[in-house]
């Protein structure tokens, strides 16, 4: 989200300018160790402390910001038919990647999105994308689980699969990523095979 200053003047550069500092920051998150201030992120982008203030007043919406953007509308491929677990283990398959490749990011927004004074829509993390990219897979479904059960059984795939999980398969279980990445697929099949013979369970 902008703020008032990037909305005035020299917008084309102030764009760029911002642009610079997320860039800075991704590559400073993507090296590990502790998230970046802003401080860290002008210096990384040769921008001057005070102009960084300007387009990020706290580190917070330096790392929202800074988090990767993810436009897909779908994670299924157009060849993929109408079989469920085709259509999931597609979906499931590629958000593990996107979440292992941008690992540091995520790592980072999901330690934002335990700290007390974090709204929870604030965050990427928090806006329930994947659980409408499992919902357009498991679309095929909809007759038979009705669009509410297909939501459950999204939600109950999501608990499976994602940055949260993937932590706990590494850094607890001690699985590596490729293992991780097998365990949360089974996890979101699984969940899906039971679903068809006893409807996931209503949200009340």
């Amino acid at each position: 989200m902008s703020t008032p200053y990037e909305r005035s003047g020299r917008t084309h550069q102030k764009v760029r300018t911002r642009n610079e500092l997320i860039a800075a920051a991704r590559a400073l998150v993507a090296q590990g160790g502790a998230a970046p201030t802003v401080e860290e992120a002008a210096a990384e982008a040769s921008i001057s402390r005070t102009t960084a203030y300007r387009y990020f007043p706290n580190q917070k919406a330096l790392l929202i910001a800074a988090h990767p953007e993810i436009d897909a509308a779908s994670f299924v491929p157009p060849d993929a038919g109408d079989d469920p677990e085709v259509r999931l283990l597609a979906a499931v398959s590629a958000f593990i990647h996107v979440i292992i490749d941008t690992e540091q990011q995520q790592r980072t927004m999901l330690r934002l999105s335990l700290e007390p004074d974090t709204a929870p829509r604030e965050l990427p993390l928090r806006q329930g994308r994947a659980i409408r990219w499992f919902e357009d897979a498991l679309s095929p479904l909809e007759s038979t689980l009705t669009a509410s059960g297909v939501h459950r059984l999204a939600v109950a795939v999501r608990s499976a699969v994602g940055i949260e999980a993937l932590v706990w398969l590494i850094d607890v279980a001690g699985l590596t990523r490729e293992d991780a990445a097998r365990t949360m697929e089974w996890s979101a099949l699984a969940q899906l095979r039971h679903a068809l013979t006893d409807v996931p369970p209503s949200a009340d």
